[in-house]
């Protein structure tokens, strides 16, 4: 074995940590049969020779020696080798991609197609290990032939006759999900595969093994999929939390769960050792604990892929869950709180009953369960409501939850509390007084007093009383910023001279984000900060640095002296950066038409590089001359453009009236307000508040047409 391995000169090529001389030694420690040594080499291929899935000149050196290990029946822990290999030669570059490619990237991309095609040329070998004596090995074989082997014809063929041979339940699950994706990647054989799939999801198999059927179907041939699959797949449910651990046929199952089917405590026992000291170690740990106690636990896998199928079938999709959270197993529900977080941040629906069904969660003394639920419900803001009495009573019932604490950073607000207090819910009010209290204020507090409004007027007092108490040194602006927050949200004028001293008093250290936020507060409070006239005055004859435009703009709505702060903003326009022009032209626009002389400045704009200052601009020209035929094409263009622009630009369009029917604009918010998926969707990641935004993007679409299109496909 290993024959040439030291005729490759690996200390010429190098992998994500440096020179790969270390990688005979990674091969090598894949042979041993110490299980520590195994894990660890595994741990080092994937973090440094296959790093984030990155392929160098060492990994493709690396490929035919896998191919031996992999061959050879005497090495252990070959399935993850068949991993590897399947993972180094299974990326895919489209033709999009390849045209995004810059010139760094262009060797990498190259490396991606050399091992595609190396791996490709060995894949033959995973034929044989499709009946391997050992299970995880036929666990990883299906897969890597359904990614890498060139006849897709011959490996279907191969899935179908394995299936009914096959003893291992999971493995058997592996063969279907294979089927799936060779329908996936080679289109001509959807219609094979999806026959295939539909018969087992149809006849007398076990229900693990139709669900993944249809699973699959929802991939890869949704169109396939039974008229009442929601009732369908309900059932499967309902057997398998019955059917005992193991249990693969299809009999009639037997119940063997507890009450609730909680495994207790002592599912989540584990033989006591030392905690894994690599990230190979340290994630199959934790498979194995989510995975404790479960009768079925590739269930959730499947129901998420399911639910990726389903896609755009809101409806569908809503009711799954709606079952899956009164299910009598708890680890379902768990599961179920979390796909419908994914849900509705991707798509927009009716969600009242999912809803309330994610806030029913919070009653349950398991705290993996309610720490979901309180997650979901914190990023779903207004759609949070039809769980605000769980939320208040989960709130009232535990203190010890309002404030959490971390090892490094600030301390910060419950999920439980935001999500109530984001609600607009005065319930909250309690649990934010006393983490007012508290030595060291929550960061975020300020942000969920401004959700409260005015029923957090109450608060004002604390805010004020320990804003006066904030040493300005270089700690200032961390502890000063959530009060100043609060205060803004509640234009507690009375706090001008608190906010004043601050303002005056700000450090060298973080002073100029200090002083931006006071300015903001000052400017919220109106004619009542009226003591800060003189300061304000005195910051704005720095013209054209962004101090004085900020203060220009808290000095125009504390004195309405427009005659001062036009010059200060005129210069503004013509800063370095386009994030301080935009300071001054939103500042502009504020002044409406004591601003009018600035309109051919503002025009001039409309065709600037930076598409939120056009932006900007265009709303301003519009607020200072009251002419909408400059404005909103740029607007519309933009919306187009960058879809994080919507909600600007809807907000404008909804105080211009500009979207009478027939308009370009009506037909732009219409098409908004069709469109079922999120504005806002991220693939592979998201923002947590991304469906508030796409919310209130909604909202302001029905408001901005003529005589209000009603709710659309959104609560």
């Amino acid at each position: 074995m290993f024959a040439g391995i030291d005729e490759v000169e690996w200390a010429s090529m190098e992998h994500a940590y440096g020179p790969a001389d270390d990688v005979p030694g990674l091969l090598r420690g894949l042979a041993s049969g110490d299980p520590a040594e195994r894990e660890g080499a595994l741990d080092g291929m994937y973090g440094a020779v296959h790093h984030q899935g990155d392929v160098y000149a060492c990994t493709l050196a690396c490929i035919p020696f896998l191919f031996e290990l992999v061959a050879d029946p005497g090495i252990q822990d070959r399935g993850s080798i068949v991993e590897l290999l399947t993972s180094i030669g299974g990326i895919d570059l489209d033709e999009d991609d390849e045209e995004e490619l810059d010139e760094e990237e262009i060797e990498g991309a190259a490396n991606y197609a050399m091992a595609a095609a190396a791996v490709t040329a060995g894949a033959g070998v995973f034929f044989e290990l499709i009946a391997d004596e050992d299970p995880g090995v036929r666990l990883a074989a299906p897969l890597a032939l359904a990614t890498l082997h060139g006849h897709p014809v011959r490996v279907l063929a191969l899935l179908r006759e394995r299936l009914p041979v096959e003893p291992d339940e999971e493995v058997r699950l592996a063969l279907v999900e294979a089927a799936g994706r060779v329908a996936l990647r080679h289109r001509p054989l959807a219609g094979q595969a999806a026959d295939w799939l539909s018969r087992l999801a149809a006849e007398s198999y076990a229900p693990g093994l139709r669900l993944a059927a249809l699973a699959q179907l929802a991939r890869c041939a949704p169109e396939a999929l039974p008229g009442d699959v929601v009732q369908v797949v309900a059932g499967l449910l309902r057997r398998l939390r019955a059917t005992p651990a193991g249990a693969a046929d299809g009999a009639d199952p037997v119940v063997t769960a507890g009450p609730g089917n909680d495994p207790g405590p002592a599912a989540d026992a584990t033989e006591e050792r030392g905690a894994p000291v690599t990230l190979v170690g340290q994630l199959r740990a934790l498979s194995a604990a989510e995975s404790a106690g479960r009768t079925a636990p590739w269930t959730a896998d499947l129901l998420r892929t399911l639910h990726v199928g389903l896609d755009d079938r809101v409806a569908d999709r809503t009711a799954l869950l709606t079952d899956q959270l009164r299910s009598p197993d708890l680890r379902q529900r768990i599961d179920a709180v979390r796909m419908s977080a994914g849900l509705i941040r991707v798509w927009r629906g009716s969600y009242e009953e999912l809803v309330r069904l994610v806030g029913e969660q919070l009653a349950s003394p398991e705290p993996k369960l309610t720490e979901a639920a309180s997650h979901v419900l914190e990023e779903l803001f207004g759609l949070a409501a039809p769980a605000a009495d769980a939320l208040a009573a989960r709130v009232a019932a535990d203190p010890g939850d309002w404030v959490k604490e971390w090892a490094s950073g600030p301390p910060g607000l419950g999920s439980t509390v935001k999500a109530l207090a984001r609600l607009g819910d005065p319930r909250a009010l309690p649990a934010l007084a006393a983490a007012l209290e508290r030595p060291e204020v929550p960061h975020d507090v300020g942000f969920a007093i401004g959700h409260l409004g005015a029923a957090a007027a109450p608060l004002a007092g604390v805010l004020r009383r320990r804003l006066g108490e904030i040493a300005l040194d270089e700690g200032a602006y961390d502890r000063a910023n959530p009060l100043l927050f609060g205060l803004t949200a509640l234009r507690a004028g009375e706090a001008a001279p608190e906010v004043l001293r601050v303002l005056r008093g700000a450090p060298e250290y973080r002073g100029e984000w200090l002083r931006t936020s006071a300015l903001r507060a000052l400017g919220s409070f109106g004619s009542a900060a009226h003591c800060a006239v003189p300061e304000l005055r005195a910051l704005i004859r720095r013209p054209g640095t962004a101090a004085a435009t900020e203060a220009a703009q808290a000095l125009w709505a504390v004195d309405g002296d427009a005659e001062a702060v036009l010059p200060v903003l005129i210069e503004g326009l013509r800063a370095e950066h386009a994030h301080e022009r935009r300071s001054a032209v939103t500042a502009l626009g504020g002044l409406g038409a004591r601003a009018e002389a600035t309109a051919p400045w503002l025009r001039a704009l409309l065709s600037h590089d930076e598409l939120w200052l056009r932006v900007d601009a265009a709303i301003a020209l519009w607020e200072v001359s009251g002419r909408t035929e400059g404005a909103v094409p740029v607007m519309l263009a933009a919306w187009e453009k960058n879809r994080h622009v919507r909600v600007r630009v809807a907000e404008c369009l909804a105080r211009m009236g500009a979207a009478g029917a027939g308009s370009d604009a009506a037909h732009v918010l219409r098409a908004e307000l069709a469109s079922v998926r999120r504005h806002n969707t991220m693939d592979g990641g998201y923002g947590s508040h991304d469906t508030y935004e796409d919310e209130k993007l909604l909202a302001l679409c029905r408001r901005a047409l003529p005589g209000n299109t009603g709710k659309g496909p959104t609560t």
